[in-house]
């Protein structure tokens, strides 16, 4: 009896049913058997019993004759008179006491006290006699949309009277069914512990509030954590109303360049649905540059200084919110895009500090020049770009003024006179005035008289010859050099030479470059040469100048050369029609999946083999005559993500030449990984003081995989009945002891997490909770093992006695060594006064 009413003291929720069994078994008998002397005791009862219930007999000693029980009893607890039993009369209710104090004392005949009082505890133990009750039979929410999945937008909270160090009180919230349900999916989702609800993805897409739907939302609660079919519900609903989303990008912002206004300026505002997040800017255009913006915390977006549209006439960024407590997110970014307006703040500039033109003497009235050219870098196509050409100036004034018009609208320079004559003036200066609605800028132009181009080009010989080129020849290459000459006045347009080939050239293999200084024309490499294409050019050459001839003057032979350009075959390898392949594939691609084809060809005509190169997991295989690639092993992204091989094809020949494609594979990812622990091993300071939780650290290999979408539960009786997983911000997960009479020693805490993916992925993971006594610097504290240890005082004195005995014996026999040897040298000594019988004898 003494051993299980200790165990009771320990373990009162595990041995109470023993006991009452016990106690039932016992009842109506005149020896329940349950009996000791008088002394302190703590019983535990059941609660919810009824009839009578014995818990214990006193046995009494003289002078002890009766019995008397004090304390609150609430008339149910006594001691029967004959036998001095304790009993219970009737069901006690753990709800209205969960136990009872009361004293017991001995008395003698006289009724005056000789023993006692004694202390009698009666632990009541609950049974899970109370169902969960909400705090409001509906709640009433609003969410906005596109309300990021996961984040709460409302709580229900449910209450248990039982135990709540038992699992009679631990409650667990689900959602049954929500009305009207459009799209055959659950828009919400409630986190099983907190009874924080929120959106799912789902939700965060469909939620519109056009669509003028108010949603109830079936929501219940059960005791013992869900976890068992005796569990009592209960339920409640949540009407929910759809508001709009405030967090949208603005309008395009237009600000004009150059602003005199006080900076900073606002210029728009960006608002997260709820109130307390703070804001950032982050850079969207690559490559970075320092903005010129700003965004205060109550989202307010201000630009820093004035802008210049010539610098830059847009930018585009992003404005983040993010919780107020937590350096995460709330929701994707939004887009602000600021256009910076033009205004006329820049005047026309000249392309050039001094334009030439030429004209020839004989020019007809009438003819074109040359186009002037200015700029304004304020913005195109706008008034204040729009520029006015007029001639303010000719110098000199011979034999008239105003021998030459500008267009005033492009540019354009005609000549308006026919009386140019080179011998009375060889050029003109002209002064012309560019304006804008608002500047104005002179500009210089030249207007060089030249003689009439009434001389040919001639070649130095017509006929080049031959000449044989391998079909590898690198482009650039100057395979010929060419010179013509023209007698009409030097460094004019009407003795420049422009070469250009007129026949035998259709696809401009070549080209002919000239020296402006010297006329020389250097015949080049412009195409790759390809003998099977075409193996011979004929090459006709034409010698002309920019200027036209005059009248009845002509081209002629002597403007003509020709040159004979002779291809020769150079063996080639093989060539790929595509030197790229890029695939896309997702990783869970069945084996045997097609990817593409890689097709080359052999300029000779030679048949052509194809092979893989670099395929270093053996993922892929390839057809070999026809270079069909398909799968061949299943893939993997979380163990590469970008897959490179090389297409190898090859010549069948002697020479076996070959060249090489690239196949890029980019593995797209699929949720096929459960989510993981980045942190195996947690530890809380011992003794618990109610109040500790730390983060599980978890993660997932899959690549569109958010922490903040996983659900957590605790895995068999012992972690339920021990331990407490919540997600309290419902962004990441913390365990905390439910059990604060837990020993100092490891526990291993099973739990099953889903990462709410496409498709959903749980395992089972084993976090390592380790129990411990804490520095003050709340780390844990971890004992030296009693395994290799330093010796006691004890042992050491037994190991120092130990080596001077050693070391004495070790002295005595070099003394005994040292007296022996001295004997000796003394008899050697006598040894010529003896005989040699008594030597023998002292030897």
């Amino acid at each position: 009896m003494e051993v299980l009413t200790k165990m009771l003291k320990i373990y009162p929720h595990h041995f109470g049913c023993l006991l009452i069994l016990h106690l039932v078994i016992c009842q109506g008998t005149d020896d329940p058997h349950i009996s000791g002397p008088l002394e302190d005791k703590t019983f535990s009862v059941q609660e919810g019993r009824t009839g009578i219930t014995y818990i214990y007999r006193f046995t009494l000693q003289p002078p002890t004759v009766k019995l008397r029980l004090t304390g609150v009893t609430d008339g149910k607890i006594y001691i029967y008179p004959k036998d001095w039993s304790l009993y219970v009369n009737g069901s006690l209710d753990w709800e209205t006491r969960n136990v009872y104090n009361l004293q017991v004392e001995g008395l003698d005949e006289n009724g005056q006290r000789v023993k006692g009082p004694y202390s009698i505890t009666i632990n009541v133990i609950d049974v899970n006699d109370n169902p969960p009750q909400f705090s409001q039979r509906e709640y009433f929410a609003a969410v906005r949309q596109n309300s990021r999945p996961g984040k709460p937008f409302t709580y229900v909270t449910a209450t248990d009277r039982d135990d709540p160090t038992t699992p009679h009180a631990q409650l667990s919230y689900s959602i049954s069914k929500h009305f009207p349900d459009p799209h055959q999916t659950m828009l919400f989702q409630i986190n099983n512990v907190t009874g924080a609800i929120s959106t799912t993805a789902a939700g965060a897409k469909y939620l519109n509030p056009a669509d003028g739907i108010n949603y109830t939302i079936a929501v219940r609660v059960k005791d013992m954590a869900g976890q068992s079919e005796n569990s009592f519900p209960s339920d409640a609903d949540v009407i929910v109303t759809v508001l709009e989303n405030l967090w949208k990008s603005p309008p395009l912002v237009k600000l004009k360049e150059n602003s005199t206004e006080p900076h900073p300026m606002r210029i728009t505002q960006v608002q997260w649905n709820d109130p307390g997040a703070k804001y950032e800017i982050r850079q969207k255009e690559t490559p970075p540059t320092k903005l010129p913006f700003m965004v205060a915390q109550n989202g307010t977006v201000y630009v820093t200084e004035p802008l210049d549209r010539e610098v830059k006439d847009a930018y585009s960024f992003y404005v983040v919110a993010k919780d107020k407590d937590e350096d995460i997110a709330l929701s994707y970014p939004l887009t602000i895009n600021v256009t910076v307006e033009d205004i006329n703040d820049n005047p026309p500039v000249c392309d050039k500090a001094l334009t030439i033109f030429e004209v020839q003497d004989n020019e007809p009235v009438g003819n074109f020049i040359g186009t002037f050219h200015a700029s304004d870098r304020d913005q195109e196509n706008t008034l204040n770009s729009r520029l006015s050409y007029v001639i303010v100036d000719q110098s000199p004034k011979v034999p008239y003024d105003n021998m030459f018009l500008i267009e005033r609208g492009t540019g354009t320079v005609n000549l308006l006179t026919s009386a140019l004559n080179k011998e009375l003036v060889s050029n003109y200066s002209l002064t012309v005035e560019v304006t804008d609605s608002a500047f104005r800028t002179l500009c210089n132009v030249q207007i060089n008289v030249i003689d009439t181009n009434d001389q040919v080009p001639i070649f130095e010989k017509s006929d080049y010859g031959s000449m044989t080129l391998p079909e590898n020849i690198p482009l650039g290459t100057v395979i010929r050099e060419i010179q013509a000459t023209d007698a009409d006045e030097p460094f004019t347009g009407s003795s420049q030479i422009v070469y250009k080939i007129d026949k035998g050239d259709p696809n401009n293999t070549f080209v002919i470059v000239t020296d402006r200084k010297t006329n020389r024309g250097y015949v080049t490499i412009n195409k790759a040469l390809d003998f099977e294409t075409t193996d011979v050019y004929n090459l006709t050459i034409q010698a002309t100048n920019p200027e036209p001839l005059v009248t009845g003057v002509q081209y002629n032979l002597n403007s003509t050369a020709y040159l004979r350009v002779i291809v020769i075959n150079v063996e080639e390898a093989p060539v790929f029609l595509k030197t790229t392949h890029t695939v896309d594939i997702p990783e869970n691609a069945t084996v045997g999946t097609f990817l593409t084809t890689a097709t080359a060809f052999d300029p000779e005509g030679d048949s052509i083999r194809y092979a893989l190169k670099s395929d270093a997991r053996k993922w892929l295989r390839i057809d070999p005559l026809n270079g069909t690639i398909y799968t061949a092993a299943p893939l993997d992204r979380e163990t590469q993500q970008t897959y490179m091989v090389q297409i190898v094809a090859t010549e069948q020949t002697k020479a076996s030449r070959s060249s090489t494609a690239q196949l890029r594979l980019n593995l797209k990812d699929v949720n096929d990984n459960p989510p993981r622990l980045d942190k195996n091993v947690v530890f809380f300071c011992h003794p618990l003081q109610g109040n500790e939780k730390t983060k599980i650290e978890v993660s997932d290999p899959d690549e569109r995989s958010y922490v903040q979408r996983f659900t957590y539960s605790l895995v068999g009786a012992d972690a339920i009945q021990n331990w407490n997983v919540s997600k309290p911000d419902d962004l990441l997960a913390y365990i905390s002891p439910r059990n604060l009479k837990l020993e100092e020693k490891d526990y291993y805490v099973p739990l099953k997490i889903n990462d709410n993916g496409r498709p959903p992925m749980e395992g089972v993971v084993t976090l390592k909770v380790r129990l411990c006594k804490c520095t003050e610097e709340n780390r844990c504290f971890l004992a030296i093992d009693d395994g290799p240890s330093l010796p006691t005082v004890g042992m050491a004195i037994g190991i120092l006695a130990g080596v001077l005995l050693i070391i004495g014996i070790i002295l005595g026999v070099v003394f005994l060594n040292l007296k022996r040897k001295k004997e000796y040298e003394l008899k050697a000594q006598t040894a010529n006064a003896v005989s040699p019988s008594e030597l023998r004898n002292l030897t």
